[in-house]
């Protein structure tokens, strides 16, 4: 079997498809795996501590098949991941956070204790949530984010809709599409215990699955070709595929949409045709320096609007990393890429600066120094109402795997590794099917 792509999709395509007995080839284009959510490969000697992450990434306790996928490459996620109960909390102290214990209690409760919203507030957002729980978390698949939050309490969309929304699906909740987001908070917010608990990586993206997978596949039999770009897929008649000038009985194709479309655009145009029509939002991530600055919490929540981009921050000193160094996140970014990346570092300085204005010994704006700017232009697609993403098999004998393949979750890790292992999965069923 050939999987090609070595992001987390491909990765976990490729583990499953071994554990299941099969002989993989996987094929990166990359030099290193993991795809948009790995580490720069470190210098040697580098501590771990230094190495930089392509961009801030976080999971949640609902990730059940990453964590899984985790532990059975040999990463124990307790001592990777920092979990906490879901705070959404500002600069300020205010916020929502959940307490431990079951969804529907800690929500209630977290709800009731948040004192920045009045009680009428409170009660607002609580018979939102009822509402939707009532309803099975469904909606008219039409609808966006803000068409079912136009009852809310303004205050309730600012600081805790509108950043869920953004944070999920990285689009702006104008744009976003509601089932999506009912479908995270039905399985999060109020799923099993501990699924809305927040897990921040604390090692380096690359030592929580990428570089443990390829070990693993490596150690059981796999063969790995980094630095390749496949060029074509081609049939044969006896229904197994060529890859490049290999013959395999099987393909996964487990690449960016994009370069899938490449490749299945002479077999399977229409698919092609759909992958290729996606549109994306980008994420902008900024790092700084502040010597001698640590925040109350190891992430906080930031009050965006137009002059000030990021809504999220990150203490990576308390995560594992340097200490007095910071990520700042800025989601669904279009409006600012734009603009030089030099002016959204001085945006995301600002920001901080007030959101700190009460508390200046906590934000030592005058030692800021911005260390990196990234943008990564296609980070996820723009996940809109209505939405028609590629299906997972297009041809026989070839599966796609990716966070972008049709399914009821956004472009997130969970869902790139749920599709990995289906991918495989379904190769066996149809080889059990076939004798």
């Amino acid at each position: 079997m050939a999987v090609i792509g070595a992001g987390w999709a491909g990765l976990a395509a490729a583990v499953e498809a071994v554990r299941l007995g099969y002989t993989v080839h996987l094929f990166e284009m990359a030099r290193q795996t993991g795809g948009r959510a790995r580490s720069d490969a470190a210098s040697p000697g580098q501590p771990d501590a230094e190495r930089r992450d392509n961009g801030q990434h976080i999971l949640i306790g609902a990730y059940q098949a990453t964590l899984a996928l985790m532990r059975q490459v040999g990463v124990d996620p307790e001592q990777v991941l920092m979990r906490r109960p879901l705070a959404v909390v500002y600069p300020d102290g205010q916020g929502l956070r959940l307490p431990p214990g079951p969804a529907v209690p800690a929500f209630l409760w977290g709800v009731w204790r948040w004192r920045a919203l009045s009680v009428a507030e409170r009660w607002g957002l609580l018979r939102w949530a009822a509402r939707w729980r009532w309803r099975g978390f469904r909606c008219d698949p039409r609808l966006t984010v803000a068409d079912i939050s136009a009852d809310c309490p303004p205050r309730v969309h600012e600081w805790l809709i509108d950043p869920l929304s953004v944070a999920a699906l990285n689009t702006p909740s104008h744009q976003a599409s509601a089932q999506v987001l009912l479908t995270v908070l039905r399985d999060a917010l109020f799923g099993p215990r501990g699924s809305s608990d927040v897990l921040l990586p604390r090692a380096p993206l690359s030592a929580l699955l990428p570089d443990a997978a390829q070990r693993w596949l490596q150690q059981h039999g796999a063969t790995l070709t980094l630095g390749r770009r496949v060029q074509r897929l081609t049939p044969q008649a006896s229904g197994a595929w060529c890859v490049d000038d290999e013959v395999f009985d099987h393909v996964i194709v487990a690449s960016s949409a994009v370069e899938a479309a490449r490749l299945l655009a002479p077999h399977a145009p229409i698919w092609a045709e759909q992958a290729a029509a996606l549109h994306y939002e980008p994420i902008i991530t900024v790092w700084l320096e502040a010597p001698g600055a640590r925040w109350p919490e190891p992430m906080l929540a930031l009050r965006a609007d137009a002059a000030h981009p990021a809504q999220f921050g990150f203490d990576l000193g308390q995560l594992g990393g340097v200490a007095g160094q910071f990520s700042l996140v800025v989601s669904g970014a279009s409006v600012w890429l734009d603009r030089p990346l030099a002016a959204v570092g001085a945006a995301v300085c600002d920001q901080l600066r007030q959101a700190w204005r009460q508390q200046p010994s906590a934000w030592p704006a005058a030692r800021v120094r911005v260390l990196a700017i990234r943008a990564e232009k296609r980070a996820t697609f723009a996940c809109v109402p209505g939405l028609q993403r590629p299906c997972a098999d297009p041809l026989p004998g070839v599966s796609v795997a990716g966070d972008h393949v049709a399914g009821p979750y956004p472009a997130t890790l969970e869902a790139a590794v749920r599709s990995g292992v289906a991918a495989a999965q379904r190769v066996g069923r149809v080889k059990a099917a076939h004798g």
